[in-house]
């Protein structure tokens, strides 16, 4: 009856054993979602998570449509990383939310353009014409600075990195600036005069590139651009210096990707 029962509790202490060794398994699966915001950003990555495979670490790739799910998906934890910002729009997420959310490096800087089916040179803009900007602070604030460079307003000379209409110091020419959701800009080009639109828009809605149809680009003017234009891998601030993700920066930042970056009408930032 003893040896029944010592058998008993060997068997029952090795299938512990074994459960044990499962769940540890388990916990160090190196897997990682990012979310991104362009078909040419996932094929991008997708890349990158072939190089990084070889480590055994595992990327999977989400694509949104818009701006505003990834930092909360970030936050809540159902994003390990993202790549669709640039320090600017994860600064002022911090600030809005109170949230702490961080860079691990670089990526790329998008060229932001002007755009029109009615004119074809930023110089015939005139009074009463609309133009359209992204409605978020920071977007918004790069085409301010867009249209402050190509001479239709004037701001002032102590407006922020991100400045808004109300660091307009003078319209020098009298136009009606629209605020609009980012993603909505492209489909109402046909309804304003002009408007500044992000180029992941430009490619996935409008389907061609800022070389070939914006009438005005502020990267071709790079010294006018704010470097809080940099767009970068965000994460959690505790997950910063995470290894995994030092060999996903080294993955991403490479001869390879980078000539990826510049057949998407991009820059490599870094």
């Amino acid at each position: 009856m003893k040896k029944k029962i010592i058998a008993a509790i060997v068997a029952i202490a090795a299938s512990i054993g074994l459960a044990a060794c499962g769940s540890t398994s388990s916990s160090s699966e190196r897997k990682y979602v990012v979310g991104v915001t362009s078909d040419q950003q996932k094929d991008i990555w997708e890349y990158v998570g072939k190089q990084v495979a070889k480590e055994g670490i595992t990327i999977d790739v989400k694509l949104f449509s818009g701006y505003t799910e990834e930092n909360p998906a970030l936050v809540d934890g159902s994003l390990d990383l993202n790549s669709f910002q640039h320090v600017a729009f994860l600064n002022n997420f911090n600030a809005e939310n109170k949230a702490d959310l961080t860079y691990i490096g670089y990526t790329i800087i998008s060229p932001f353009g002007l755009y029109s089916d009615k004119i074809k040179n930023y110089k015939d803009l005139k009074d009463g014409d609309t133009i359209a900007i992204p409605n978020d602070v920071t977007n918004g604030g790069r085409a301010l600075q867009l249209l402050d460079a190509i001479g239709v307003i004037k701001l002032k000379a102590d407006a922020p990195d991100s400045p808004t209409t109300k660091d307009i110091e003078k319209y020098i020419k009298k136009v009606k600036i629209e605020q609009l959701q980012a993603d909505q800009i492209a489909p109402a080009l046909q309804d304003v005069t002009a408007a500044t639109i992000n180029t992941n828009y430009v490619t996935d809605q409008l389907h061609t590139t800022p070389r070939k149809s914006a009438i005005y680009i502020d990267t071709d003017h790079i010294a006018k651009v704010s470097s809080i234009y940099k767009n970068v891998i965000a994460v959690r601030k505790a997950d910063k210096n995470k290894e995994d993700f030092k060999k996903i920066l080294k993955a991403y930042q490479t001869n390879a990707v980078a000539k990826m970056i510049k057949e998407t009408n991009d820059i490599p930032a870094w």
